[in-house]
């Protein structure tokens, strides 16, 4: 069954997802949604990296919940920096951010939470994983941010992936 559908869940999405797109159930959608979500994973399952093993399942809500948290006062404090720029000029910078997490999945994870956090981008991860360079838009203090960005995101990824 894995060689025909390595990934049944992202199948059913995927023919879902076109079905959605075109606003329609008719039966030539639904054929080339059930192509598309037959076709594309078997496309990409050499892609695919190592099957992924969640250690804590119950860290994922908690961590949803941190990053949700964090999304509404990022664009919050973006928001107020942005109308008071001409009072306060925002301290942007560079911050470069020890990682102790390794695993591919945790890292994707980690790059997607930089993303929807506003006021900070991925900017360039070492070639040995080491270290992350992010961008910040608004920087106080360097070392408050990195044990900030560890313990709010880093170790529940730990937790989760390793």
């Amino acid at each position: 069954m894995k060689r025909v559908f390595p990934a049944p869940l992202l199948s059913l999405a995927l023919c879902v997802l076109w079905l959605t797109l075109n606003l329609s159930i008719s039966p030539g959608n639904l054929l080339l949604g059930a192509i598309l979500g037959f076709a594309a994973p078997l496309m990409m399952r050499k892609l695919r990296p190592k099957q992924v093993r969640i250690r804590r399942p119950g860290t994922i809500l908690r961590l949803f919940l941190l990053v949700g948290r964090d999304v509404v006062t990022s664009n919050l404090i973006v928001a107020w920096g942005v109308l008071n720029a001409s009072r306060r000029p925002p301290r942007s910078g560079f911050v470069k951010v020890p990682l102790d997490l390794r695993d591919a999945h945790g890292l994707a994870t980690l790059a997607m939470i930089c993303t929807v956090v506003p006021g900070t981008v991925w900017s360039e991860l070492s070639l040995d994983r080491s270290i992350l360079l992010l961008h910040v838009w608004d920087l106080d203090d360097e070392a408050q941010f990195i044990e900030h960005f560890k313990s709010t995101y880093e170790r529940p990824l730990m937790e989760i992936f390793e």
